[in-house]
This record gives structure tokens, sequence and C-alpha cells, in this order.
């Protein structure tokens, strides 16, 4: 099903056709990739989903999702519309959320995405301090990388995203705010057989095995540029991880090296930085935020509890 349609004719059918609990519909089918399980979260019948689901296509003069025997898929046409229709309800949420927050001011719910860089340290004790001052505000963890994070935040499933930075291609439609910068470290565990050694290059670490984040990080572009840069090609034998308890238990088990930003070498016992000189991986850690769009209350006093949090952070790394 499609039509001949101009932007404007689409915009002036969706102002007068499309309702709130549509949006909730097209969402919610989009998740569970079945109407009867989407209407019975909605508390409808399955028939009245469907119906309305076929009416808003006919409104709209195209499919908005493909039907199986294994249930149904968003369309091309159908990624679109529950795109927008995510960003409309968060915003609706965002309201709802900032007057009850006017109302009690302790109130509201935060989806805060986590990077490597934030999980050990700066994120954990950011929730602790909301939590001891705003206990009724709850707080759900999402962790990933930027490939994953950047577009749930891009449509509003997350509040924020915390932890190194993404570099400029990652940056559309979003804000950054820089809270410390985070040196990296290469790591061993403590009777490795290379730490014990005198200062080394990445030279000497040619043929270890590694333990390296993805390749979309920013953390592995800079891995792999420091090793371009010393006419080196980088590290062929790896294992691409980033989850703290497997690289952890890895490491401390083999004779696999990591590179691993400084909080996340902290809180790590058993482990040794090993002494090499990693001039160009020193990376900003902060906070990403969606580009014009104003944070719930809730969401606004985290943020600030991120940037307390962070200065003694910096303060603690100084320190040691």
């Amino acid at each position: 099903m499609s039509l001949n349609l101009t932007p404007l004719v689409l915009e002036n059918r969706l102002r007068a056709r499309l309702k709130f609990k549509q949006l909730q519909l097209l969402v919610m089918v989009a998740e569970h990739n079945n109407i009867l399980r989407a209407a019975q979260v909605l508390n409808m019948a399955q028939p009245a989903a469907t119906k309305t689901i076929r009416e808003l296509e006919q409104t709209l003069g195209m499919d908005l999702f493909d039907r199986t025997s294994r249930g149904v898929t968003p369309t091309l046409f159908g990624d679109v519309v529950v795109r927008h229709a995510k960003l409309i309800l968060s915003q609706l949420r965002h309201a709802s959320e900032e007057l009850v927050s006017l109302n009690t001011g302790t109130t509201g719910k935060i989806a805060v995405g986590t990077l490597l860089a934030a999980a050990p340290t700066l994120l954990p004790r950011a929730i602790v301090l909301l939590k001891k001052e705003r206990p009724n505000i709850n707080i759900q963890v999402v962790e990933g990388t930027n490939d994953k994070l950047m577009p749930m935040l891009r449509v509003g499933d997350l509040d924020m995203v915390v932890g190194r930075l993404p570099e400029y291609r990652e940056r559309d439609g979003l804000s950054q705010e820089v809270l410390y910068y985070e040196p990296v470290s290469i790591v061993a565990r403590k009777d490795h057989p290379l730490a014990g050694r005198g200062e080394l290059t990445l030279a000497d670490l040619m043929d270890e095995e590694w333990i390296l984040p993805p390749p979309q990080t920013s953390l592995r572009r800079q891995i792999e540029t420091a090793f371009r840069k010393a006419g080196l090609q980088p590290p062929i034998k790896t294992v691409e991880s980033v989850s703290i308890l497997t690289n952890h238990t890895l490491l401390l088990e083999t004779d696999m090296v990591a590179a691993m930003p400084y909080q996340v070498v902290q809180s790590q016992p058993g482990l040794v930085r090993l002494p090499v000189n990693l001039r160009t991986a020193l990376g900003p850690v902060g906070i990403t935020l969606r580009t014009g769009v104003d944070l719930t209350p809730a969401a606004t006093y985290f943020a600030g509890a991120l940037r307390r949090v962070a200065k003694d952070v910096s303060a603690d790394r100084e320190m040691s």
C-alpha cells in the first residue's frame, strides 16, 4: 500500500487522526512483534488493536507492519512512525514527571546509558548520592557501547549517556559535557611475565593476546591510533569485550593484557599497570544529551550529582 502523498497532506492527516492510544499501540506492537501481546499490555481487545492499525495505515496510505505467521515487524515506513511516536511519548512522560516533581520535588524516573569508563566509579557513586538525597527517584541503567546507546538516546529511550564521550562522527543531534579526562592504562595480572620488567613499548606487546573493546568504540580507535603512530600494526590476537567481570576474570587466569580506563583499573583487584606510555589514550568522560531537549527535574538533579561525583573522582586520581 503506497500513495503519492506530499509531506503537507501527511502532516494534516496525522494531526486530524493520530491519537495518544495509537502512539502507544504502535510502539508496543513494534517492541513485541505481536499485536495480541501489545493489545494485552494496553488492556485492549486484539480486534480493536488490529482495526486501529489498519485505519492508521489507510489514513497514511502505506503499510506500517509486515504480517507473517511468526508475528509482525515494522516496515521502513513503520520504523519512521514508531521512532517519532517514541519521541512524542517520551516528551509526554517528561511533562508528567515535571508536573509531579514541581508539586513534590522528590519523584521521577531516569533512564541512563553507561559506557565502560563510567561503570565502576562515576555512575555508582552518583546513584548512591541520588538515592540518599532523592530516594523516590527511580533509575534504570542500560550498559552498552556507543552504537547501541546513542540511537536509544536520540529516540528518547534514554535521558542521557554517561562515559567516554563519542567522537565527532557520532555527535549528530547530541550535545556533550566534559566532566574530566580519563587516562588509559595497559593492565595485566600481578604475576604476568611482563609485570616485573622495566619500561615497555608497544612493540614489546605485539605478540601478546589482547582484550579490547569493539572497533566502533572511541577507546579501540585510540589504541589502534597509538600503535599506528608507533609504526606498528594494531593487535591481531584479540578478544572483544566490554564486560568488566569477564575481562577481570580473563586477565587473572591468563597472560592476556587489556587497555582499560583508569577508574576501571582502580576497581579491579589483582591487576597492575604495565609501564607503557600511551600518549594518545587520554579521553574525555562526561554526559551526552539530546540537543534542544530539556531534561526532566529528576534527570537534571542526577546530572548535578554526576558533576559533584566527577570532582571527587578527579581529585582521587590526582592524589594517587
